[in-house]
């Protein structure tokens, strides 16, 4: 009989494939799924092209020192370090920090708080939940007509921010640090979209909303839209930092999570609860059987499985205990074709993934079925 009380020797992530979108720090939040166990496929969504050369950031920087503004928003870390580094190297940069030691200067988060003392600065206020959405009520509940605002933007307009602030009567002025691209080489984009709508992956990361608009691109322009979204709404959890970076995805009407803390570690540690919490387990012949990704754990033991016998292992885990017919089988098994010689050969492989061939059994000219223990039988009825 199986040990309940037997301690996995894998992360919680085992058995898990999980799409990395980011561009910025993916090296980190990679590292740190594979170190749960997942495996991760990344595909960079778009690229960050700096502006230290932009006429735009030019212009607004000299704008900001020649008429110097009510309130400056500063966004990321990155991009207001960006900012100061680029109005350095065109000799302004001692300028625009006068200016901004001037200023009300609004920090959205503790790095980017960070950023701003290294510069020599100090911020009046920082939301402790690093939300744009709370620097708006801020700024709203002040009153802004009549106030000129700076905001460094994230690289593409913040939805609803700055058609907000000038609703209100402010002047906006946008500071373009850096701009997102689509990325170079898309075909790790589209073998991410490809691993998405054929169920290869259990979940994907999101850490900005141009990279989840990024794809969501991508997929309509290659006519896979409704596919993904229907991944999403059903097999594939759609996990992002935040609320903003959710904001393209709801409003396509996908449902995502989101930890309580905006940062790399808590969307891990919120997936190391959500795809193990999905995975079906199962009493079968004597053992405990829980379904992942593309694996299988067998007491305990991870059981990788290739592709046909997860197909079948799904499609017997949908009635357990009860007979699926080989035909029905077929069906499951991507490309099979009509011979159900290949529902024999990929159930031999499973067999043999799972290391206890009694797990499934056959049922002679009828089909195959998951040997649910008997104290089971009776929950799985009706299934």
């Amino acid at each position: 009989m199986y040990d309940e009380q037997q301690q996995p020797q894998h992360g919680p992530l085992a058995g898990f494939t999980v799409g990395v979108t980011a561009a910025r720090r993916a090296d980190e939040l990679g590292a740190l799924l594979q170190r749960r166990g997942a495996v991760v496929l990344h595909a960079p969504a778009l690229r960050i092209v700096p502006l230290a050369d932009d006429s735009e950031l030019l212009a607004a920087t000299k704008e900001i020192i020649q008429r110097t503004p009510d309130v400056v928003v500063a966004t990321t870390a990155i991009g207001f370090r960006g900012w100061i580094e680029a109005a350095d190297g065109w000799g302004l940069g001692e300028d625009l920090l006068a200016r901004l030691g001037e200023v009300e200067l609004l920090a959205r988060g503790p790095k980017v708080k960070g950023a701003v003392r290294a510069a020599g600065l100090t911020e009046e206020w920082s939301p402790s939940s690093e939300s744009m959405a709370e620097v708006l009520d801020r700024l709203l509940e002040e009153g802004v007509e009549g106030r000129r605002i700076a905001v460094q933007l994230h690289g593409e307009p913040l939805p609803g921010f700055v058609e907000a602030l000038r609703a209100g009567g402010a002047e906006v002025l946008g500071v373009p640090v850096y701009r997102w691209l689509p990325p170079e080489d898309i075909g790790p984009v589209d073998r991410l979209l490809d691993a998405a709508v054929s169920r290869g992956l259990d979940a994907v990361t999101f850490t900005s909303a141009p990279a989840a608009a990024s794809l969501l691109s991508r997929a309509e322009k290659r006519g896979l839209l409704p596919e993904l979204l229907a991944a999403f709404a059903h097999d594939v959890v759609p996990a992002c930092v935040g609320p903003v970076t959710a904001l393209p995805l709801q409003a396509l009407g996908v449902d995502t999570v989101q930890p309580e803390r905006f940062r790399l570690g808590p969307l891990v540690q919120l997936l190391c609860q959500e795809l193990p919490g999905r995975a079906r387990s199962f009493p079968v012949a004597g053992h405990r059987v829980e379904i992942r990704g593309h694996a299988v754990l067998v007491d305990g033991a991870l059981r990788p499985v290739p592709p046909a016998g997860m197909s079948l292992l799904r499609a017997l885990s949908r009635r357990p205990g009860w007979v699926v017919a080989r035909a029905e089988l077929l069906r499951a098994l991507p490309g099979a074709g009509r011979d159900e010689h290949a529902v024999e050969t990929a159930m031999a492989r499973l067999r043999t993934a799972l290391g206890a061939p009694k797990l499934i059994q056959t049922v002679v000219k009828r089909g195959y079925r998951l040997a649910l223990d008997p104290a089971a039988d009776a929950k799985y009825a009706d299934v």
